[in-house]
């Protein structure tokens, strides 16, 4: 159905606006991963439950995909400036107060997912065993959450630059549409 002054790529459902143009190809690889790890759970509650026979690896490989939906969905919310924050702060401080803040959360975070891609990266250098129910070793499991801090990190720093060129955020000025700070530029 079509609105007049509503933009086609948003879905109206009971007055609640579902924005469809931010949706990015990382997002389906969530998707895509959580589907996988739905499937690896059905089996192992199919084949524990009614054929009364567990497989043994699917225990194993499901808290791995969990682990991979997990840090996937932290680059999407890095990405889409969800994380959380204490908001009511926010409102009682002045503006420039609030920028120097935002700033301040935006450096943490860079220094964060840096040192978190830092370690994870130390760690899946130095990881050597196999996992338990196939001949894998662990350290792809490692390697796979580096990448993912790596992202984060990349992500914070381009976010960053952002909130420092535009002067605004959405804790920073929470009246204006978060796509409008990023129409500006």
């Amino acid at each position: 159905m079509t609105v007049p002054g509503v933009p086609q790529h948003q879905i109206e459902d009971d007055n609640e606006t579902i924005d469809l143009s931010d949706i990015r190809w990382h997002d389906g690889l969530v998707l895509f991963v959580f589907w996988l790890l739905f499937s690896v759970v059905f089996l192992q509650f199919f084949t524990r439950y009614v054929l009364n026979d567990s497989l043994g690896w699917t225990e194993e490989i499901a808290r791995y995909l969990l682990i991979a939906v997990t840090f996937i969905g932290a680059v999407m919310a890095v990405r889409k400036e969800a994380m959380i924050a204490v908001e009511i702060f926010y409102r009682w401080m002045s503006r420039p107060v609030r920028r120097v803040v935002q700033a301040f959360v935006d450096l943490v975070a860079v220094v964060f997912y840096g040192s978190m891609a830092f370690s994870c990266v130390r760690l899946a250098q130095r990881t050597r065993q196999k996992m338990v129910s196939i001949e894998v070793s662990k350290s792809f499991v490692y390697w796979g959450v580096a990448i993912c801090f790596a992202c984060m990190f990349l992500l914070a720093i381009w976010i960053l630059i952002k909130h420092l060129r535009t002067g605004t955020s959405p804790l920073i000025d929470p009246e204006v549409p978060i796509d409008a700070s990023s129409q500006s530029e």
